[in-house]
Parts: C-alpha cells; sequence; structure tokens
C-alpha cells in the first residue's frame, strides 16, 4: 500500500465510508515479509512513495519469482525487476503476469499504472549503443507513473540531431542524459534546458574510456548548471530521481 492508497483510506474513514476496524485491519501489515534469503520491504511505498524494485543481477530466476510473488500479495499492483536475464523471465513469467523488456533487462510484474507525474520526463542517449541503460531508466519512470519522451542517438557528433528536439529539451520537467564515451551531451542538454538534468554515464566507448569513467569525470566536471550525475549505467537511479522531481 503507497502513500496514495493510504491516503484514501483515510479519506474513507473520515467521510464515514470505511469502519475503523477494518481500516486498521488494511494497514496491520508486517514491516516486512522474511522469506529466508530475502526480508522484502513491505512498507517501502508508505515511507518512500516506491514500493521496493528488485534488483535482479546476482539473484536466481526462483528468489526474482519468490520477492514478486510476496509484493504482489501485499497488494503491489506494478513489480519492477531491474538487470534482469532472459532465463529468470522465463521462470518468473510461468508463475507471474511479467512482461520482459530484453533491451534494457527490465521485468514489469503486473500493469504500467496511470501517469500521475505533473509534466514529461525526456530521456536523451548519445548513441544507439546506450539503449540499454537508456530503456532502464524509461522504463523506471514509466512504471512510477511518469510520461516519458525517448530522443535516442542525438549525441553531439551530430549537433544537429540533437538541436532538432529543441521543443522536447525545453518543455520537459527533468531530462536524462545518458552517454558514453566523452560524455558532452548532458553538457550539451544542461546548456538548453532550464529544468534539472541528471546526467549518466555509461560503460560504452574504446580503452581510454576506462568503461565509463571518462564519461563520469566529465559529466562532473560540467560546466552547464543543473547538472547532477548517477553511477556509470545507473539507469534506474536516473528514472527513479527524475520521477521525484516530477512528481514534486
Amino acid at each position: 500500500m503507497d502513500q496514495q492508497e493510504i491516503r484514501a483510506l483515510l479519506e474513507q474513514v473520515a467521510a464515514g465510508k470505511c469502519p475503523v476496524d477494518q481500516a486498521i485491519l488494511r494497514l496491520k501489515m508486517e514491516p516486512f515479509q522474511d522469506l529466508g534469503f530475502a526480508k522484502v520491504d513491505n512498507h517501502r511505498g508508505l515511507r518512500q512513495g516506491a514500493a521496493e524494485v528488485i534488483y535482479g543481477a546476482g539473484k536466481t530466476p526462483s528468489q526474482i519469482r519468490d520477492i514478486a510473488a510476496s509484493l504482489r500479495q501485499q497488494g503491489e499492483k506494478a513489480v519492477l525487476i531491474t538487470r534482469m536475464s532472459p532465463e529468470a523471465a522465463q521462470v518468473v513469467g510461468e508463475a507471474l503476469p511479467l512482461t520482459y523488456y530484453e533491451m534494457g533487462r527490465v521485468g514489469i510484474v503486473g500493469d504500467m499504472p496511470p501517469v500521475t507525474g505533473k509534466g514529461t520526463i525526456v530521456v536523451a542517449t548519445g548513441g544507439t549503443s546506450d539503449m540499454p541503460v537508456a530503456e532502464e531508466a524509461a522504463l523506471t519512470a514509466e512504471v512510477l507513473g511518469n510520461h516519458v519522451t525517448r530522443l535516442y542517438d542525438v549525441g553531439v557528433a551530430g549537433l544537429h540531431r540533437t538541436l532538432s528536439h529543441l521543443e522536447d529539451i525545453m518543455s520537459a520537467r527533468a531530462i536524462i542524459a545518458i552517454a558514453g564515451m566523452e560524455g558532452a551531451l548532458a553538457s550539451v542538454i544542461g546548456g538548453l534546458s532550464d529544468c534539472p538534468v541528471i546526467a549518466v554515464p555509461t560503460s560504452v566507448g574504446y580503452g581510454a574510456a576506462f568503461g565509463g569513467l571518462a564519461a563520469l569525470l566529465s559529466m562532473l566536471n560540467s560546466c552547464a548548471s543543473g547538472v547532477s550525475v548517477v553511477n556509470i549505467d545507473n539507469g534506474f537511479g536516473a528514472g527513479y530521481l527524475a520521477s521525484m522531481i516530477n512528481h514534486l
């Protein structure tokens, strides 16, 4: 049960439409469920506004399935699974209503929620090779109730591609700029927009890119105001932060 559902329940009690004892019963959930190998946080939606997200890397397919099933049993309508392998998707999909997005290695158990964000989140990439990280960011934002516009392959090697989307860039409430190599896209977009820009360095690039470190350092040294940076390849973190901004 998230914050919106708690508010709706309390409003029903205040209006006399829901008995107090019934409301207490709905609220009287364990703060976490111990599965032995995991302690599933059932109150995260109440504390933070979004339910626990399952990080799939390092977990077995059956562990992912059981954690997702636990969250569904507690009333979560959409469970987000990141860094999910096709093998795990097959196991989870046999037991739960899963939609798997192979490009971003993202699984969503349940249905996408209605849009509740106040504006649009733009997800832009420097190149096509950055799309897996971008899809993780975009799908994270969408499952958290946001409208997302994707601008892929608009890097600075062909700046006219970026400039052809000025209306999208200037009207966004938050922008996620994703790039490898030298990571220049974040500075360019930061200089064109009046909203927060979340830069995501990717591990795309030749040897001197050092697995994304070069892009990370470039983004941290951006001369454009309003640019913040998340970790290398962390599309999820960028999508989550952008959602928080778009719901303020």
